[in-house]
């Protein structure tokens, strides 16, 4: 017996759920990617003539997104794009700082070496004909794939998970600093210490390197949005997002 639902409306409902899930794609990229301001306020209507949507898949992306953190909703005004505070940076600093150098101890002698090669060389590859902000995307979707490999390797699915999500995190708070900036993020050579130490299975070594990258990047990052914050007139809110009204 077939218990599968074709019924048109079954089908349409599917439609609906599958042009929900790319505008969720399309408003989350463009939110990680600060194209969409951290403070922002945005209407239903304005993105679905943004970005050539239905309200029903635009709801379907609002709802996810805000489940997710990424927008809040403000009654009679529209949605927020949440904005980044000083504990944003604080926090997803400091639990890296916690979780991944774990995960690469973790993952030493199981970690597939020349996939990190390839991601690490990835991270490398210049891109002049693409706008710097296109150019800082495309390092980093290399960047979290390199640091995401290393993750999954360590066998700690949750551990995968939670880092993913503070990559994506991190990735606006470089697009808000770096993008300002007009200037792309380096990782000098700490991805290759990395590998080197992966290779030698010093387990010590990889964890004590993966901290200093996480601190030497954080240095980074808080330089960069300080000075595209001075530049721009803007200022970081310093209260927790989750206490907003």
């Amino acid at each position: 017996m077939n218990d599968t639902d074709n019924s048109p409306a079954n089908a349409a409902a599917c439609v609906t759920l599958s042009h929900g899930d790319d505008a969720y794609r399309r408003l989350r990229s463009d939110v990680i990617a600060c194209r969409l301001p951290p403070g922002v306020i945005v209407t239903e209507p304005e993105l679905m003539a943004a970005y050539d949507i239905r309200k029903s898949s635009c709801r379907i992306a609002l709802t996810r997104l805000a489940h997710e953190g990424f927008v809040r909703s403000r009654p009679r005004k529209g949605y927020q794009i949440t904005p980044i505070t000083l504990r944003d940076v604080e926090e997803v600093f400091q639990l890296r700082a916690q979780i991944e150098p774990l995960a690469a101890r973790l993952a030493v002698g199981r970690v597939d070496l020349d996939t990190l090669r390839t991601l690490e060389a990835a991270c490398r590859v210049p891109h002049p004909v693409l706008h710097l902000n296109d150019q800082i995307d495309v390092f980093m979707d290399a960047n979290k794939a390199f640091h995401l490999e290393i993750a999954k390797a360590c066998g700690n699915e949750r551990l995968h998970r939670m880092l993913a999500g503070l990559l994506d995190e991190m990735s606006r708070l470089v697009a808000l600093g770096f993008g300002v900036q007009k200037t792309k993020p380096e990782i000098k050579h700490d991805h290759n210490a990395m590998i080197d130490a992966f290779a030698e299975g010093d387990a010590r070594r990889v964890e004590t390197i993966a901290r200093r990258h996480i601190e030497t990047f954080q240095a980074m990052t808080l330089d960069k949005l300080y000075a595209s914050l001075a530049e721009t007139g803007a200022a970081i809110p310093v209260q927790n997002p989750g206490s907003w009204r």
